[in-house]
């Protein structure tokens, strides 16, 4: 990513929890989250590299839900225009209906970046694939509970994981406009450190940081590319509700510096830390 160079690291995850939502907002719960969305863009845009909304957070809402994604990364790319957009839908079907739902994303929603699963194959990617002016993420691996029981099965022959297969595949054969990465949680660095062995330089999303608890230095360590920073990492909860009460944005915006502060550390710093 071109804002690594620039020291911008952090990936903001926009997920509004409407319970979570400062109560002084006030309206229908489609304009209070838009309006706590938009004033957290607006607090660390110059400070985050990206910022992923997560669909289910928004399609609760309907019809509004939609038209408020579109809304929120139009407000984005006004505001910081160079802020990537990732829309984190987890898509992933057929090749025919792909390519419908790349159209929505990319074209009808506006985002850069989509995520999506694997476990169709390739060919049925293509839609999302062959657009080399847009992102993929693939879904490597995830710390969450039940995660592993596909994706840490070992694959007869090869010595690696299924989730190790499906990074190393995107990798060296899905990857070709060079538009691709891949997943991986901050709880379990050991894991990261195996998806980093076999994706080289190629960008990873690093999920579970934050309020989830992962263990940062530990992932620093694991996950930095040789020849980039090549990590996306990202950091939602711990951002968005720094502060409950009027003051929610400032405190979004202290966070996410801290965050960035802590990424930033030289290797041999984060070494020493507990």
């Amino acid at each position: 990513m071109r804002h690594w160079a620039a020291g911008r690291l952090a990936c903001v995850g926009l997920d509004p929890d409407p319970s979570r939502i400062p109560e002084h907002l006030t309206g229908d719960p489609a304009r209070r989250v838009e309006t706590f969305c938009r004033e957290i863009v607006e607090a660390t845009g110059d400070i985050a590299a990206s910022f992923k909304l997560n669909s289910a957070f928004f399609e609760p809402l309907g019809a509004e839900g939609a038209t408020l994604v579109e809304g929120l990364i139009h407000h984005i790319k006004s505001t910081v225009p160079e802020a990537v957009v990732i829309l984190d839908a987890k898509r992933g079907d057929i090749g025919n209906t792909n390519r419908y739902y790349a159209e929505a994303v990319f074209d009808r929603a506006g985002a850069d970046v989509v995520t999506v699963h694997p476990y169709m194959g390739r060919a049925s990617l293509r839609p999302f694939l062959d657009r080399g002016d847009k992102g993929v993420i693939v879904m490597g691996a995830n710390s969450a509970d039940g995660a592993g029981e596909f994706q840490d099965l070992l694959l007869a022959g090869s010595g690696l994981s299924l989730y190790e297969h499906v990074c190393r595949a995107v990798a060296t054969g899905w990857n070709e406009l060079g538009n691709c990465a891949v997943t991986a949680g901050a709880t379990e660095p050991a894991k990261l450190a195996r998806i980093r062995a076999v994706v080289g330089e190629m960008p990873i999303l690093l999920l579970g940081l934050g309020a989830q608890g992962g263990d940062l230095p530990a992932c620093l360590r694991a996950g930095r590319a040789q020849e980039t920073f090549g990590l996306i990492p990202s950091s939602s909860r711990a951002i968005l509700y720094a502060s409950p009460d009027r003051d929610f944005a400032e405190a979004a915006r202290r966070a996410a510096k801290e965050f960035t502060a802590r990424l930033a550390e030289p290797l041999e710093d984060a070494d020493m830390r507990p």
